[in-house]
């Protein structure tokens, strides 16, 4: 299954994120107290102030509370408006569908065989591929080489958390030493003359055991010692001798104030568990921005293939009146306006050879977007769009796009996450301010005999404990470096806070400013598309004019050339208002952070466990 689906739009939409994300997501849209205080005291144990923990939950909730105070008096939805100024032309009726066809998005043919192009790099006749929309978008998100690589590091993150947590696993060790002793020592002199004396040892110890290190910051260590002696020294008989001690110990060490307590032993696993929500957000503003980035590739692909044609039929309506010209020229037409006209006509085709590089680039950027292997970019097809741009209103409410934005956005989760984040280190450099007293425990069962298993049958009997119990206590004088690290968390913390509230800032500004661009774009559409009639109608005229009086002059052809280039910009101005509008839809979709619901794609993460497949897809058994 792959771990990000694309479906066509309208059919069944939704977004699996993990559960831990969810949480976070969650607080997002916290406009209470209450909603904001379950993420900062999901630690009971944390050693922060209850003042300075609710002055940041206020301000958290007030930064949310302030953007959503004015746009909450008009919570009702509203719908893109424009206003149609074609009357004021006063153009029959009867003369629209003639201005339609000389000009505009539905007076050219979208016959691949139409497409004025040049050779390919290889020297052959064009290919030329049409491609949909939905199609380049699912492409890009199963395919796209950054996106495969972001998508691999949540399983990474994951991974650093199996670390993080592997830390509290039982370790099993096992030391084996041989010590061969052979010294002399001092003895007591008899009558005057000094015995001679020795000590001449084998002994093999073998200690055995495992060790865990607790949630409380304690290690339980339980292991076993056996040791084989040989003693072989002169004036010396030990009994039993060969023999095997055999000790079972159990012993806790566990710190009373410095590094005590889950909250700070689990910082790093919590902080891996934030680090992989972070990956998994990141993600997720990677295909956001991966399937805004093709929509845009898409649409400026509209737009070089559309120039391409309203240039091409610029060109040939100059080359006909540029003939007509030449043909005038032993009548009243001199050298330098026959010059003029050929200019003009040579400047047009010089405009075609730059729309069709520009149609060729917009081609290939697309192709590296969607890495799709049918079109790599190696290949010299040509890609031209098979969607028409739309030209639709929207329904939109700005209180419903700013809580949507705060809820859907992952920067918001990556903020939270950075918050929690501080709070964790602060409640770690907090502990490490205090004095090291570490508490000892510890209980020996002991047996010596002739054989081990003789040692073994008799140690259960107890005849042999042994007991300790330590304190040990550490305290720098001063404490200037354990002070001086709390501030310093302290004061990162403070920074989190106020980079959420940035973060809150530029959202809204951005979900602004991207819908103030579509509603601008929408009213353009209609102000263009009335610009480019009302020099089409002039155009017509003209050429009727023409018609009738057949005794133009080159003066007249002069200004119609001049009207040809006046329609063809208007065109221009229409296609890129209509671009535009389309782009800024995605731009607008992306702030809200519903890119991914708009084109029907299911986000699901890939764990650890995930492989690349043959075509270099990241797939997952999630």
């Amino acid at each position: 299954m792959h771990p990000v689906q694309h479906r066509r739009p309208g059919a069944s939409r939704r977004v699996l994120l993990p559960a831990a994300l969810c949480r976070v997501a969650g607080v997002a849209l916290a406009v209470s107290a209450g909603s904001l205080a379950a993420m900062s005291g999901c630690e009971s144990n944390r050693s922060v102030t209850r003042g300075s923990e609710a002055a940041m939950q206020r301000a958290l909730v007030d930064t949310i509370r302030r953007e959503l105070d004015e746009p909450s008096q008009s919570p009702q939805r509203r719908i893109t408006e424009r206003e149609s100024t074609a009357a004021a032309l006063q153009i029959d009726e009867r003369v629209m569908p003639e201005l339609e066809t000389m000009g505009g998005p539905g007076s050219y043919s979208l016959d691949a065989d139409d497409l004025p192009l040049a050779e390919d790099m290889l020297g052959r006749a064009q290919r030329v591929v049409a491609i949909s929309l939905e199609r380049a978008v699912r492409s890009a998100v199963e395919r796209n080489l950054e996106l495969q690589f972001a998508r691999l590091a949540p399983a990474v993150a994951e991974s650093q958390v199996v670390a993080a947590e592997a830390a509290f696993d039982w370790v099993l060790f096992s030391n084996l030493e041989y010590t061969r002793t052979d010294s002399p020592q001092a003895s007591v002199a008899s009558f005057g003359v000094p015995n001679p004396a020795a000590t001449d040892q084998n002994a093999i110890t073998n200690t055995t055991g495992i060790r865990r290190q607790l949630l409380s910051g304690g290690t339980l260590t339980l292991q076993q010692a056996v040791t084989y002696l040989d003693d072989n020294s002169p004036g010396r008989q030990l009994s039993p001798d060969p023999s095997w001690r055999l000790g079972l110990t159990a012993q806790i060490d566990q710190p009373l104030m410095r590094n005590a307590g889950s909250g700070v032993n689990l910082a790093q696993v919590r902080l891996a568990r934030n680090a992989e929500r972070s990956s998994v957000a990141a993600l997720k503003s990677e295909l956001i921005r991966t399937v805004t980035e093709t929509e845009s590739a898409y649409w400026e692909l509209y737009r070089a293939h559309r120039d391409l044609m309203i240039l091409q039929r610029l060109f040939d309506r100059g080359v006909q009146v540029r003939d007509q010209v030449i043909e005038r020229r032993r009548i009243d037409v001199s050298r330098a306006q026959i010059a003029n006209a050929v200019a003009r006509v040579e400047s047009r085709r010089a405009d075609v050879l730059r729309a069709q590089t520009s149609l060729r680039r917009a081609s290939d950027r697309l192709k590296v977007l969607i890495n799709d292997d049918a079109f790599p970019i190696g290949s010299e097809a040509m890609l031209i769009p098979a969607d028409e741009a739309v030209d639709e209103a929207i329904e939109f409410s700005l209180l419903d796009a700013i809580t949507t934005a705060i809820e859907k956005r992952p920067e918001v989760a990556r903020a939270i996450l950075s918050i929690d984040d501080t709070s964790i280190r602060q409640t770690v450099a907090d502990n490490q301010r205090l004095p090291q007293l570490d508490l000892r425990l510890q209980g020996r069962y002991e047996e010596l005999q002739r054989n081990l298993g003789d040692a073994y049958g008799d140690i259960v009997d107890g005849q042999f404990i042994s007991f300790l119990v330590g304190l040990f206590f550490e305290q720098p004088i001063g404490n200037r470096g354990a002070e001086a690290l709390a501030r310093q968390r302290r004061l990162e913390r403070m920074q989190a806070v106020i980079s959420y509230r940035n973060t809150i800032q530029q959202i809204v500004l951005e979900l602004k400013t991207s819908l103030d661009t579509v509603r601008l774009n929408y009213r353009l559409i209609e102000q263009t598309r009335v610009s480019r009639l009302a020099a089409a109608e002039v155009l017509r005229a003209l050429q009727i004019e023409k018609q009738l009086l057949r005794g133009f002059t080159i003066e007249f052809l002069d200004l119609e050339l001049n009207r040809q280039e006046s329609l063809a910009g208007s065109e221009r101005e229409e296609l890129q208002a209509l671009v535009d509008y389309n782009t800024a839809l995605a731009n607008y979709y992306a702030a809200l952070g519903m890119t991914l619901e708009r084109n029907g794609i299911r986000f699901d993460v890939p764990d650890a466990d995930a492989v690349i497949d043959e075509h270099g897809v990241v797939r997952t058994s999630r």
